[in-house]
């Protein structure tokens, strides 16, 4: 029973390293299509530089998850603010003024929480487990 478990956990481990390969995979495409899209356009607005930054926070956010096996909480929440910040930039000429205030609101309790937790994690580090 042990060593069916411990092979089910391994096909889990092997699941979940393909899942990464492959979100890493499909960003750096959609780098490279957003690069050329740029290089024909030969013009670089703002708007594609945080969608670039985006990118390279989630490849960062595998790299950080293949080397520890841990996801900072922070990361997704990083691309959150940025994707608001690309949105609020994209759109600004459509969006009424509740819809922007409400997105800069959104964008504003996402740093707060940022800010929560990294408090949290310096005050109050985690705890190592006895034997790894």
């Amino acid at each position: 029973m042990n060593n069916l478990i411990g092979v089910g956990h391994r096909g889990l481990i092997w699941i979940q390293y393909m899942g990464l390969v492959i979100i890493a995979l499909a960003t750096v495409i959609a780098m490279g299509l957003e690069i050329a899209v740029m290089v024909r356009a030969l013009n670089v607005t703002l708007a594609d530089l945080l969608l670039l930054f985006i990118y390279l926070e989630v490849l960062a956010m595998v790299s950080i998850y293949l080397d520890s096996g841990k996801l900072p909480v922070r990361m997704p929440l990083y691309i959150a603010m940025v994707a608001l910040a690309r949105y609020l930039i994209l759109d600004m000429k459509n969006l009424d003024t509740w819809r922007m205030l409400g997105i800069a609101g959104a964008a504003l309790l996402i740093a707060v929480a940022i800010l929560a937790i990294r408090f949290g994690h310096t005050r109050y580090p985690y705890q190592e487990k006895e034997g790894g």
